[in-house]
């Protein structure tokens, strides 16, 4: 009865929390959009017995899907996200993997503070974070200050409301959830197997790249998976950091949903979006499945 209970639990929080609101969803894009409340018909009468059931699913049908497929907005949004999450995960990654790196390598005494200092941006609101960028790259902004005071340039850099910007602020958002993961990979690194290798005729260069980087794939596999998921539907960022030409999938589902108040289309655009996440997440899970079963 214990074992029941504490299965019972995540599956009744997933249950609750992810499955039913799909069903909503997907259910709603399935639907006609209608100047009423709800914006969207059919809705389930009970009153009206069998023939209000037969009515309701006798009124869904796929037309919302069939839209986005000859709209080239939706598609190109699909495109741009996917584009815009793999480099911003790339770069996470390349600025994340030294600091990981350094922080493995730090006396014990000194981890903790590095620890803190990474995670130390979580204490703020991430709204206020995102528009304290937007000082940041404005044209009369610090960096575009600081760039003119040293003479770099000569006028200033139109950085705020471009892709430009976008990577910035998700690399910076999503930064610790890229080095927490390596780090923790690293930390559990045998350091006799670099002095094996060193002592077999490798560098220290070809040892970090034929040993230390393949042992910590798991962490790396890890925090890419853990940039590059929330990345592909991320909003905020580009809303306040990129320009109209910034296209996600993200901000069209907004625009959709509050401008438009077209809720069967915004509500078909979010349930392909979460079929295309789970592709990653099914292959983040089983890399987890494989890494428990490695250290079991």
């Amino acid at each position: 009865m214990r074992r029941l209970v504490l299965i019972a639990v995540p599956y009744l929080w997933l249950l609750a929390l992810f499955l039913i609101p799909f069903l909503i969803v997907l259910k709603i894009s399935l639907s006609d959009t209608a100047l009423a409340i709800p914006p969207y018909t059919p809705t389930l009468d009970l009153g009206a017995g069998w023939a209000g059931v037969k009515a309701f699913f006798t009124g869904l049908d796929f037309e919302n899907f069939w839209f986005l497929t000859t709209d080239e907005l939706y598609w190109k949004a699909y495109l741009s996200s996917l584009q815009i999450a793999l480099l911003s995960t790339i770069m996470t990654l390349m600025v994340g993997y030294p600091i990981a790196y350094g922080m493995a390598q730090a006396r014990d005494e000194w981890r903790p503070t590095l620890m803190l200092l990474v995670i130390l941006p979580f204490w703020t609101s991430f709204l206020i974070r995102v528009y304290a960028w937007m000082g940041i790259l404005s044209r009369e902004g610090l960096l575009n200050q600081f760039l003119l005071w040293t003479g770099v340039t000569n006028e200033p850099l139109t950085i705020l409301n471009t892709d430009t910007a976008v990577y910035i602020g998700i690399v910076y958002t999503y930064l610790p959830f890229m080095v927490l993961p390596i780090y923790a990979a690293l930390e559990k690194l045998d350091e006799s197997l670099l002095e094996a290798a060193e002592d077999l005729g490798c560098s220290r260069a070809s040892a970090f790249w034929l040993v230390t980087v393949p042992l910590s794939k798991s962490g790396i596999i890890a925090g890419c998976f853990l940039v590059f998921i929330p990345a592909l539907g991320e909003f905020v960022i580009p809303s306040l950091l990129g320009g109209s030409q910034t296209l996600m999938i993200g901000k069209v589902l907004w625009e959709e949903f509050f401008n438009n108040r077209d809720w069967p289309v915004a509500s078909a655009v979010a349930v392909i979006l979460l079929l295309i996440l789970i592709i990653p997440i099914i292959l983040f899970q089983r890399n987890e499945q494989k890494q428990r079963e490695a250290e079991g």
